[in-house]
């Protein structure tokens, strides 16, 4: 009987195969029913991204991302009922030196229009600066911190009407809602454009890496339908952690990454074997227990990393892990469900439109450098990974010299208007750089010995002009037990001279004065406290993450490849990657050799929360290349291949994916890295290097040396292993040409 079946479109059995994986089954289905699973898949896509349509994710409030002292300095005053009113500066200054007459005229004006606006709820000064260039006017809006950005606009109106009228002089608005609202304007413009180049840099890469659209293509849609249902449920999930303002970013850059490559692990095997002579489903129940496998392992191992930033016990990283866990957990599952339904629908299209240089290119047969490379490392494994190591402990000497620091607002860029009104503010009033914040709460009975205590503390600090400045009128609670003192000091925020005077108030003056009332609570916060707490909060948490991501990282490759030394491998290199790529970060970063050429001013530090994001994300995207490489090797070995060749024909045959997916993720991670923004460019340097690290030095040279020194630790004969499910496909199916033995 003549078979009316098209070559490569095979139906798949009605029952799985004996002993099949849950991948398996899983791909089969999908190939099966892959009319089904493509739109169930759509729908469950289209439904979680529709909730970024409709709500906006809640932002994280001062009070939530506050930490230690600091943190509860603002929850004493917060539980007390102190207002926290949102106060905007218009500056009135002359181009030329001294103000000229008719600054009284100016400042009047801007006084009188400012306070017939609904969006102010008072005006205070004007306030001349000590030597007479300046007037200060202090606007406080009268929407509350978490929405005052949108009144930034009717007061910015004034400002520019005032400074029509009066040419001659500069009257600006500088404050916390005008400088957010102009920073994340400039910000917002930065991410589009590197988020616009990214899509057809990587689309670029892919078609290079295929020779073919289809085949480029589905990496790309599945990646941005990703990121879309990511975005969704993340705006979900902020409702109950809610969102420090960098989690979408981190969202789009992780999703993007994971994505394209869960992807391009299983379409390459995929291809692979229908090149072999596989037909489709059998390509797909392949590529499942293979590819299909180390996807899910990997994801998997990326999600528990990222749980590890839990421990930090931090809104901000507690936000970071949620929103990347999910759009991990979606570019896993997308990658295990749908794609199978994908290939079997495209079927012997996936090759098509070839695109004719890059398709040759693409085809080339077996890549000539990894070879060539691989060579003196099996044939020397010990003096090549002594080599390895030392040049990996080298990138990583200067990290010993890492110094950690937050952004604050006077790291933002001098190309932002307000901020070069800002540095002005400051010149003219050096006590508006910052202030030192004491919140103290006594029992009822207490109040008026609270009161005399404070008087002492602010008479204590007019004695130490070196340190403190002038402080404000202390406010006092309704019932009398909580009082609020605020001190200014004229320092900048990451001063020597600003964090000597919150050690000096924590240590000597709150103790000596309204720490000593009887049963009284006492914190001292601020700015410059909050910078300090949050430093040290890492100092003492990271040490705890690393462990518990590298024990999990272990627990995790023990499980999936039933081998301590797999296990012990990938936490020794992910820890000579991780260090090398700081190291590198830190020589970049905090010194200045590197401004000119990555366009950024150095302030001498490291971000300080970017080490411990780095660390959880580059633990878990190494794995994607690290668990595909010995899954392959794994293979083999399973299959009987003699330890030397099993390890070569592993790294050489995915060298091309492995290559691919490195080339994508840096590309895109350099486009951040080539951002404006210190935070974006540390971290997107930091993947960049990581990646780099990962997929050449540890995936050509230091991984195949220590498998092949401890291969008797491994899976060869007389180890006990669970093999890998790689199901060979009769020789004759439903039509199929006869299979070639398989290499």
């Amino acid at each position: 009987m003549t078979s009316h079946l098209r070559p490569g479109h095979d139906p798949a059995p009605r029952t799985a195969r004996p002993h099949a994986s849950p991948t398996q089954r899983l791909a089969t289905w999908s190939a099966r029913h892959r009319t089904r699973a493509i739109l169930l898949w759509a729908a469950v896509i289209l439904a979680a991204f529709s909730a970024a349509a409709v709500q906006a994710p809640r932002q994280a409030t001062q009070l939530e991302l506050g930490v230690g002292e600091s943190g509860e300095a603002a929850r004493i005053a917060d539980a007390a009922g102190m207002p926290d009113p949102v106060v905007e500066n218009v500056l009135v200054t002359s181009r030329d030196g001294r103000l000229p007459t008719d600054a009284e005229a100016a400042v009047q004006q801007a006084a009188d229009a400012l306070a017939g606006l609904p969006e102010v709820a008072e005006v205070r000064g004007p306030v001349p600066s000590q030597d007479g260039t300046a007037v200060l006017l202090q606007v406080v809006l009268a929407a509350p911190r978490a929405t005052a950005e949108q009144d930034v606009p009717a007061v910015q109106a004034v400002v520019s009407d005032v400074r029509a009228d009066h040419p001659d002089l500069r009257v600006e608005q500088v404050g916390p809602a005008s400088i957010g609202a102009e920073f994340q304007e400039w910000l917002d413009a930065d991410l589009a454009k590197a988020t616009t180049l990214s899509l057809p840099v990587t689309l670029a890469i892919l078609l290079v890496v295929f020779g073919a659209v289809v085949m480029a293509g589905i990496p790309v849609v599945l990646a941005i339908s990703s990121v879309a249902a990511g975005l969704g449920l993340w705006t979900l999930a902020s409702q109950l952690v809610p969102d420090p303002g960098m989690v979408l970013h981190l969202l789009v850059l992780v999703g993007m990454a994971v994505g394209v490559d869960y992807s391009l692990f299983y379409l390459r095997r995929f291809r692979e074997e229908r090149h072999a002579g596989r037909g489709d489903v059998d390509a797909i129940r392949v590529a499942a227990a293979t590819a299909g496998h180390s996807v899910v392992v990997s994801g998997v191992a990326v999600i528990l990393s990222m749980a590890g930033l839990y421990i930090a016990g931090d809104t901000v990283f507690t936000a970071m892990a949620t929103g990347a866990i999910i759009v991990v957990a979606v570019a896993l599952v997308s990658s295990v469900t749908v794609l199978p339904a994908l290939l079997a629908t495209v079927g012997r299209w996936v090759d098509r439109p070839r695109v004719p240089v890059l398709w040759r290119l693409s085809n080339g047969g077996e890549p000539r450098l990894v070879p060539a490379l691989l060579r003196p490392v099996l044939a020397h494994p010990l003096a090549s990974l002594v080599v390895a190591v030392a040049i990996l402990a080298g990138m990583a000497y200067p990290l010993t010299h890492l110094s950690l620091k937050a952004t604050q607002i006077e790291d933002y860029p001098r190309t932002l208007t307000t901020m070069q009104a800002y540095d002005r503010l400051l010149a003219a009033f050096p006590d508006s750089s910052a202030s030192d914040v004491v919140a103290v709460r006594v029992p009822d009975g207490r109040q008026d010995e609270l009161a005399a205590q404070v008087a002492a503390l602010v008479d204590r600090t007019s004695r130490l002009p070196d340190l403190f400045g002038a402080a404000d009128e202390p406010w006092f609670s309704a019932d009398g037990r909580t009082a609020v003192v605020q001190v200014h000091v004229p320092h900048a925020l990451a001063s020597d001279a600003a964090r000597d005077s919150v050690r000096e108030l924590r240590d000597t003056l709150v103790p000596a004065t309204v720490g000593g009332v009887d049963g009284a609570r006492a914190a001292v916060g601020g700015d410059v406290a909050s910078d300090m707490d949050y430093t040290a909060n890492l100092d003492r948490t990271l040490p705890v993450v690393v462990a518990a991501v590298l024990l999990l990282v272990f627990l995790m490759m023990f499980w999936a490849y039933r081998s301590l030394a797999v296990a012990a491998i990938t936490v020794l290199l992910n820890v000579l990657s991780l260090a090398a790529a700081f190291g590198l970060l830190v020589l970049v970063f905090q010194g200045t050799w590197a401004q000119t050429l990555l366009g950024f001013t150095s302030t001498g530090h490291v971000v300080s929360w970017v080490p411990m994001l780095l660390f959880v994300v580059l633990c878990g995207l190494s794995l994607d290349y690290h668990v595909f490489v010995v899954s392959r090797i794994r293979e083999n070995a399973v299959a009987g291949m003699a330890p030397q060749e099993a390890i070569r024909d592993g790294v050489v045959r995915t060298a091309g994916v492995v290559t691919s997916a490195a080339v994508v993720m840096i590309a895109v991670f350099s486009i951040f890295g080539a951002l404006s923004f210190i935070e974006l460019k540390q971290i997107g340097v930091g993947l960049a290097v990581g990646i780099a690290l990962d997929a050449t030095i540890i995936r050509v040279v230091a991984l195949p040396s220590l498998m092949l020194l401890g291969r008797r630790f491994l899976w060869w004969p007389g180890n006990a292993t669970r093999p890998v499910r790689a199901p060979a496909a009769p020789a004759q199916e439903h039509g199929e040409p006869a299979l070639a033995a398989r290499r």
